[in-house]
C-alpha cells in the first residue's frame, strides 16, 4: 500500500511538473542496462555490513544538490591547490560512504565504461538506501552528468546549517526550488543516522527543560569535550530505520538539532510534523517524490560536465 501510495504521488508530481532537464527514468536502458542494478548491489553488501551507511549515503545526495546542483561534486577529492566540498566543516568528519559509491563505479565502469556518471550512481545509491532502511522505493530519472568543480566556501555557503531557525530554513530551500513543505518533509531523513556531538551541543546545552532524553545526551556529549568524532544516534529509538519517528520526536520536544525543534514554532510547519507523526504512509509518498524533485537540482544534461572515470578526480 506505502509503495502504491509512494508511486502515485510521484507520478502526479511527473505529470505536473514534467522530467525536467532530459532526466528519464530507464536512462541506461539501452547503454548500461545493469547500471542500477550494480549500484543496488554495492548499497546492499555495504548495508549488510554497516546499517549506518544509508544514512551516509542520503545525506550525502543531499549534500551534493545543495551545492553546485546534483552533479557528484561532493565526491572529488581536494588537492593541494584546492580544498573540495568534502572536507568543508558541514561535511568533514560527518559525510560517510564514498566507498561504496567508489566500489558501485568500479564495477560499472568494468561493464560499460565511460556511461554512467558518479551523479547518477549517488542519486541511485540514496534511493537504495531509502529502500532499505524504510522498505519505500521509488523510481529515480537519471541522465545527470558530473560537474568539474568542487569548493569546500561553497558548500559552507550553501548548506543550512543545525543552528538554522524556520525562516532560514525556509530561505535556503526555496533557493533550491524547493518548498516549505518539501523542506519539513525532507527533514525527516533525520530519521536515520547519527550526529556528531559538536553539531548537538548548540540545542542541547541550552536547553531550559529537565527532560530525560536531553540528561542522557549530555552524558554521551560532555558539554566542552575535544572528541571531534564523537556521535549519537539521531534516533534512539529506531537509528536505523526510515520511519515517522523523526516527527514524534520533534512533536515531544526532543528534535536532535535547533534547525530541527524550530519546526514546531511556526504554525504551518508545526502542523506538518504533527500529520507526519501521525501518518507514516503519507509521509513516506510525500517524501519520494521530494527526493525525486531535489534529484533535478541544477543538474548537468547532453554535453554539460563530462562523465568520471573516478568519481574522486575530475577528468584530465
Amino acid at each position: 500500500m506505502m509503495m502504491k501510495l509512494a508511486g502515485a504521488l510521484l507520478l502526479m508530481f511527473l505529470v505536473v511538473h514534467g522530467v525536467e532537464c532530459q532526466l528519464q527514468v530507464g536512462f541506461y536502458s539501452g547503454s548500461c542496462g545493469l547500471a542500477e542494478f550494480v549500484v543496488k548491489t554495492a548499497v546492499r553488501q555495504a548495508f549488510i555490513n554497516d546499517r549506518g551507511v544509508a544514512a551516509g549515503l542520503l545525506r550525502m545526495h543531499f549534500h551534493d544538490c545543495f551545492v553546485r546542483g546534483c552533479d557528484g561534486s561532493v565526491l572529488i577529492d581536494s588537492t593541494s591547490s584546492n580544498t573540495a566540498e568534502k572536507d568543508s566543516p558541514p561535511n568533514n568528519p560527518s559525510l560517510r560512504g564514498f566507498e561504496v559509491i567508489d566500489a558501485a563505479k568500479s564495477r560499472l565502469e568494468g561493464i560499460c565504461g565511460g556511461v554512467v556518471s558518479c551523479a547518477d550512481i549517488l542519486a541511485f545509491a540514496a534511493r537504495d538506501s531509502v529502500e532499505l532502511s524504510g522498505r519505500l522505493g521509488y523510481d529515480v530519472p537519471s541522465g545527470r552528468r558530473d560537474g568539474t568543480t568542487s569548493l569546500s566556501s561553497e558548500a559552507s555557503s550553501n548548506l543550512p546549517p543545525p543552528t538554522s531557525n524556520v525562516g532560514q530554513l525556509t530561505q535556503i530551500f526555496a533557493n533550491k526550488g524547493l518548498s516549505q513543505a518539501e523542506m519539513v518533509t525532507l527533514s525527516g531523513g533525520h530519521t536515520i543516522g547519527r550526529s556528531h556531538c559538536s553539531s548537538v551541543a548548540p540545542r542541547l546545552y541550552n536547553f531550559n527543560g529537565t527532560a530525560a532524553y536531553a540528561t542522557a545526551l549530555k552524558q554521551q556529549c560532555p558539554q566542552g569535550n575535544s572528541n571531534a568524532n564523537l556521535v549519537v544516534p539521531m534516533d534512539a529509538i529506531s537509528p536505523a530505520v526510515l520511519d515517522e519517528g523523526y516527527y514524534v520526536d520533534v512533536f515531544s520536544n526532543r528534535g536532535m538539532f535547533t534547525s530541527d525543534q524550530t519546526l514546531m514554532t511556526n504554525a504551518a510547519t508545526a502542523a506538518q510534523v504533527g500529520q507526519n507523526a501521525g501518518n507514516r504512509m503519507l509521509w513516506s509518498a510525500k517524501f519520494a517524490a521530494a527526493m525525486v524533485k531535489m534529484g533535478q537540482i541544477g543538474v548537468l544534461t547532453g554535453s554539460s560536465g563530462e562523465i568520471r572515470a573516478n568519481c574522486r578526480v575530475v577528468n584530465s
